[in-house]
């Protein structure tokens, strides 16, 4: 069953409320049944930008993104898009759910980050350089000044265990900061 996180909030605030036998109680595991991905952005170059990537706060992999502006999700959408327009296409900071669909672009199934203000068709996929991605989080190790290496097989290594989540019931958010 899915049940959104809104209601399993106010039922937690209302079991916390009223403590009586009668009442439903639940637990704070249905919340917090996720696999949850940290995007730790480190250094910050005019052609790109370089992390590292947490998979249930144990390093997975480094990242490669184009240039930043350090935007957030609260930034305004003309903001955002101003700075796309200047060539920093790096997505904001932000909590975005994942979801595994078949790109177009790619011809394949990718991790694909949902509601990106400003942005559309965000992935996690295969790349090893800045010209590799137009907004786009590539996976790799950074072995190579400007470059991440090994890149298709840590996102099948991701996808794997993203799927295997999702088998599990569990969603899978990326908090990028």
């Amino acid at each position: 069953v899915d049940i959104t996180y809104s209601v399993i909030e106010h039922l937690l605030h209302y079991s916390q409320s009223h403590k009586s036998q009668n009442h439903i109680k639940v637990t704070n595991s249905l919340i917090h049944n996720t696999m949850e991905i940290k995007l730790i952005r480190k250094y910050y170059k005019t052609r790109y930008t370089l992390g590292r990537l947490y998979v249930n706060n144990r390093f997975f992999s480094d990242t490669l993104e184009p240039p930043s502006k350090h935007l957030t999700e609260r930034c305004s959408t003309a903001t955002i898009q101003k700075a796309k327009n200047e060539g920093f296409r790096a997505i904001p900071a932000g909590r975005y759910r994942i979801l595994i669909t078949r790109s177009r672009r790619f011809g394949r199934w990718l991790p694909l980050l949902l509601n990106v203000k400003g942005f559309e068709g965000i992935r996690i996929h295969a790349g090893n350089k800045p010209e590799d991605t137009k907004g786009c989080i590539l996976l790799g190790f950074n072995r190579r000044k400007g470059y991440v290496l090994n890149s298709t097989q840590c996102v099948q290594q991701l996808m794997r265990r993203m799927t295997e989540a999702m088998e599990k019931g569990e969603r899978v958010f990326v908090e990028v900061r």
